[in-house]
């Protein structure tokens, strides 16, 4: 096996091993309470972590024996796997509007990174290295801020998502740039990307894990997917001496298939919302049309009390307040069908036996139904 069909086939199991942490990501943010400790105590969510880690190796893995143009477009293919897997194992319906959203992104973004060429591997400087960590910081700062100031849950999981995806953009990117200047022999000096490399994908982890909460799957998925290699890629071309292939046609093509990337994410976007409002006012109207049940007391004629003298009608035997109290047949016979007596609390229930063998007067608050001949 060459080390480019190796390459693909990491990062195809890597791109499985993302979506299946999402869809569990994803679950645990919609049925966890809004607390920051909630999920750790999940188990869910730490085969979530599991699973992302195992991504992130295979994803390293794969920079290692492969360019960044090629590792970074199957990684789109997270949002392919993803969908599927929801529906099969989580049930979760998605509609055509999700589907066509989800491949053209998928189309636009393999299309504008299959556009980028390649050229001899180069590592970044070290004060470009600090820069690059600094507007990524800073990037994900405001990302993140901005997130919190929004009150639709679909555009602040857009909003965490890219942040999400701009962090494991630069994790990549920076992945790339330790795998070209790795010797064993120096080790050491590969520690700060280590620590960075760590640092990004961690806080990308947290970041996509906020960003299922209230907004599904598909938005902040497509949002990360695709955020996530055009960021890598622009910093691949800015600072890795990679370019469009195919001169200024490619780099046209490369602009009408992030139209097309574009024309994917709203459409997820949009479809969320829509779907996240039908939900909210079947809600209401479920919650609108359920009545108040009253409590009903039948008018017919009384009945002797037991034990005892024949005073007014009893409420028979049975807890207070349990549903509705119908007052029991009379002695000629079944009570006619007549009007129901519309109270707002039941009839309290009198005492009965030898402390009480004859009529007594109502007490205030006590209703009695006599019979009417």
């Amino acid at each position: 096996m060459t080390s480019l069909a190796l390459s693909v086939l990491l990062a195809l199991v890597s791109a499985v091993c993302y979506a299946a942490g999402a869809i569990l990501q994803e679950h645990v943010a919609a049925t966890t309470p809004r607390l920051a400790a909630a999920p750790l105590r999940r188990g869910s969510w730490w085969a979530a972590v599991t699973l992302n880690g195992a991504g992130a190796v295979l994803h390293v893995i794969a920079l290692a024996y492969g360019p960044l143009s090629v590792v970074q477009p199957l990684g789109a293919l997270t949002i392919v796997f993803a969908l599927p897997m929801a529906a099969i194992f989580v049930r979760r319906r998605v509609g055509g509007s999700g589907w066509r959203g989800a491949l053209l992104a998928t189309v636009g973004l393999a299309g504008l990174l299959s556009l980028t060429g390649t050229s001899r591997a180069q590592a970044l400087a070290e004060q470009e290295g600090v820069w690059l960590v600094v507007i990524t910081v800073s990037t994900i700062a405001v990302l993140a801020g901005a997130a919190r100031l929004m009150r639709s849950p679909v555009i602040r999981g857009v909003l965490l998502a890219a942040a999400a995806g701009t962090a494991f953009g630069v994790s990549s990117v920076v992945t790339k740039n330790v795998a070209v200047e790795w010797t064993w022999d120096a080790w050491q000096d590969a520690l700060p990307g280590l620590v960075t490399i760590g640092l990004l994908a961690s806080g990308g982890v947290l970041l996509s894990q906020a960003s299922y909460r209230g907004a599904g799957l598909a938005s902040p998925l497509a949002t990360a997917t695709v955020v996530n290699p055009v960021v890598a890629t622009a910093v691949g071309i800015a600072a890795l001496g990679e370019n469009f292939r195919h001169g200024t046609p490619g780099t046209l093509l490369a602009l009408v298939a992030a139209l097309v990337a574009s024309t994917g994410l709203v459409m997820l976007t949009v479809h969320n919302a829509e779907a996240e409002a039908e939900a909210e006012a079947a809600t209401e109207a479920a919650a609108e049309e359920t009545p108040a049940a009253p409590v009903a007391v039948a008018a017919g004629p009384g009945a002797p009390g037991h034990g005892g003298g024949g005073g007014g009608p009893e409420v028979p035997d049975g807890p207070i307040g349990s549903g509705p109290h119908e007052v029991p047949d009379g002695p000629d016979g079944p009570a006619e069908p007549g009007t129901p007596l519309l109270l707002p609390q039941p009839i309290p229930r009198q005492p009965t036996g030898e402390d009480a063998p004859g009529p007594r007067l109502p007490e205030c608050g006590e209703a009695v139904l006599q019979h009417h001949a």
